[in-house]
């Protein structure tokens, strides 16, 4: 093969790989913000501003217990979800020590306690021993496999709840969805919001990456029913998911409303009765056979009153 021939192969493959990187681009760009207007405050803050949630500087995005006995000698390393930064960092400021958490503007260094790598990153190092607790919603089964291939059982306790929940842009007149129809979208047998008592416009369902909290959530609602990708309906008007306080107060709702549920407002009172149908537990997981005696002492604390009251004015359901 000549060179000039092999040099138009490699421009092909090239040119390839750039156009789907750019369709992935694309995807993300006109999915986001049609849920989210790019004029709100929403689509302005798409990612969390961990800066607003680093223990001792004062944030009042953080609650903590104020006289809370503080760890002293091996201080576990805490980690966890995106949608739960603010509760772990309520934890930490009330019972860490001040100098064990270091944060240099941008991230957490690696010698400090508290880190954040959100729920794919946290499942992960607590199974490959880089960090002790982690704060975070149910693991999916990949998350279970790596675990059990690696040796290491989770022991999860509940400490809070929240709504798992679904949004739509704030004009959808639809406003109320049942589970079924819930399964029937995000398994490819629901595909015009007509269908739902909407405009006649595609729905785009949108889906998160593999292993983070929500699509794991998605995947236990939908059970045996497989998930469908969507990423042909570009035109339509798209319904996505998150956890309830991640959409009202981490983001701010920003030009998104939240869906009712089988006739269910995901509200703080039909979370805490149970009758809102879609909730999910809030735990602390460590390692089976953990030997480190403040894993359960933090533990504890989470569980106390004064632990519950930080879930409680952090935004979530407290486990009593």
């Amino acid at each position: 093969m000549d060179s000039k021939k092999l040099g138009k192969q490699l421009a092909v493959i090239i040119l390839v790989i750039a156009l789907f990187a750019g369709l992935d681009v694309a995807v993300y760009q006109l999915l986001i913000r049609r849920v989210i207007s790019h004029h709100s405050p929403g689509m302005q803050k798409m990612s969390v501003e961990v800066a607003d949630y680093v223990p001792f500087t004062g944030s009042e995005n953080i609650f903590t217990a104020e006289d809370a006995e503080r760890l002293e000698g091996d201080i576990p390393t805490i980690d966890g979800a995106a949608g739960l930064l603010p509760l772990y960092a309520g934890f930490v400021e009330s019972i860490y020590p001040e100098d064990s958490v270091l944060y240099n503007g941008e991230s957490y260094d690696a010698s400090s306690k508290m880190h954040y790598t959100n729920t794919r990153g946290a499942y992960k190092d607590i199974v490959d021993g880089k960090c002790d607790l982690i704060i975070c919603v149910q693991p999916s089964d990949e998350q279970i496999a790596y675990a059990a291939e690696n040796g290491v059982e989770f022991e999860m306790v509940p400490i809070g709840y929240d709504a798992f929940v679904f949004i739509v842009n704030a004009n959808n007149p639809v406003s109320d969805i049942t589970t079924d129809q819930i399964r029937g979208i995000y398994s490819g047998r629901i595909t015009n919001w007509s269908e739902l008592g909407g405009k006649n416009m595609p729905i785009a369902a949108m889906h998160r990456n593999e292993g983070s909290g929500s699509q794991t959530a998605l995947e236990k609602l939908m059970g045996d029913t497989p998930i469908v990708p969507d990423y042909t309906t570009l035109n339509g008007s798209p319904i996505g998911f998150s956890f309830r306080y991640y959409v009202t107060g981490m983001l701010a709702e920003g030009g998104v409303k939240m869906l009712a549920i089988d006739g269910v407002e995901p509200d703080i009172a039909n979370i805490a009765n149970g009758t809102y149908p879609v909730t999910s537990g809030i735990y602390a997981i460590y390692r089976k056979g953990e030997t480190n005696e403040n894993v359960y002492k933090a533990v504890d604390f989470m569980l106390s009153p004064e632990g519950q009251k930080i879930v409680e004015e952090s935004g979530y359901v407290p486990v009593n």
